[in-house]
């Protein structure tokens, strides 16, 4: 029995209860393989790893019936459940990571002697990312011409395009059939009059056949994927050519390139830890990768568009605009830009940065996939 573990074991390491154990064996979601000289339930690697898998569901919120289905499904490997496991947490965490933001937000309202409405009460509980950054999208976030010519080029001749993760329609291509993919009902509510039709759907399980599209793109987006393999993978499935604009985070050195996580938010590199690499994603949609310079005066406010034109990071519409700011959470927001404030305004910015204003583009990691 030396390569198996006593249930009590077990139950010490899960922090679990024996009984919980002896539920999942007698119902057979985690039986276990063996049994001790005494007769007591014995975990072989591979039980321990159904079990792994059981309580990380079940601490999601999972029922034991939907946790089944999930761990016997048909794609029912580890690595597929590590990657599923991953989706769901990152998800959990931006949702979390918005609910302290609209907290936040009621307890500055508060303390200005603002009583928040009920249903601004109760909207706390269904925060989600994008409802949170969403509605400053239309002042800051709009489509950049050099861009969207760079995509709209790798887009070749296809005339039907699908555009997954389409927020509130920037870089659409006007001349083309366009069908939309959107999960937030927030960014869905602000696409403009005459935009393409758009369909509520998530990029990992995109509801069309196989090459319905001559092409699908998906515009700085990926991030927000649960699972962003899958659903470059997906893309693949539904598209003969697929273009993605998205941020390589995988090149040594790659935090120093700009100098705001640099110097004033280096909680940058955590969120993107454990995403995937620039070569994963290239893999997984059968492509290549091509740089893509951000000009100084970039129209589209995303994270790295302000490189040259650092006071607009303490305009907090700009800021609110960008889901990085969220994510980090509003401690190492305030210090950013109480950081950023005080050098632009002693001169230690302009210093450190001086060779930045001789240049008319910057290669900050942003990356045009093709396939």
């Amino acid at each position: 029995m030396e390569e198996h573990l006593t249930v009590g074991r077990v139950a010490e390491l899960a922090a679990v209860s024996v009984r919980t154990l002896h539920h999942y064996d007698e119902i057979g979601l985690v039986p276990a393989s063996a049994r001790t000289a005494a007769g007591y339930r014995a975990y072989s690697a591979d039980d321990v790893e159904r079990l792994r898998e059981v309580l990380a569901y079940r601490r999601l919120g999972f029922g034991l019936g939907e946790i089944a289905d999930l761990v016997d499904g048909p794609t029912a490997d580890a690595v597929a459940h590590l990657r599923r496991l991953r989706g769901l947490l990152v998800e959990q965490r931006d949702r979390t990571a918005a609910m302290v933001t609209a907290i936040d937000r009621e307890l500055e309202a508060r303390a200005l002697g603002i009583r928040t409405t009920p249903e601004e009460q109760l909207k706390v509980f269904g925060a989600q990312l994008y409802e949170v950054i969403g509605s400053a999208y239309p002042a800051t976030r709009r489509t950049e011409p050099r861009i969207a010519t760079r995509i709209w080029d790798a887009l070749g001749d296809a005339r039907t395009v699908l555009n997954v993760g389409a927020g509130t329609g920037s870089y659409e291509p006007p001349d083309r059939d366009v069908t939309a993919v959107e999960p937030s009902a927030v960014m869905r509510a602000q696409r403009p009059a005459g935009a393409a039709p758009c369909v509520a759907a998530d990029a990992g399980r995109l509801p069309f056949a196989d090459r319905s599209f001559d092409a699908a793109m998906a515009v700085s987006t990926v991030h927000h994927w649960p699972d962003p393999l899958a659903g470059l993978r997906e893309m693949r499935r539904v598209a003969r050519r697929v273009v993605v604009f998205t941020y390589d985070a995988s090149t040594a050195g790659w935090l120093q390139r700009f100098w705001l996580t640099r110097d004033y938010l280096p909680e940058f590199a955590g969120l993107l830890a454990d995403r995937p690499s620039l070569a994963d994603m290239t893999r997984a949609i059968g492509g290549r990768a091509e740089p893509v310079p951000v000009p100084w005066d970039c129209a589209d406010g995303f994270f790295e568009a302000h490189w040259r034109r650092p006071e607009a990071y303490l305009d907090e519409q700009v800021r609110r605009a960008v889901s990085v700011w969220t994510r980090v959470g509003p401690a190492a927001e305030q210090r950013a830009v109480n950081g950023l404030r005080e050098d632009l305004a002693s001169g230690r910015w302009a210093e450190r940065n001086r060779d930045l204003v001789a240049l008319d583009a910057a290669e900050l990691g942003l990356r045009l996939l093709v396939a």
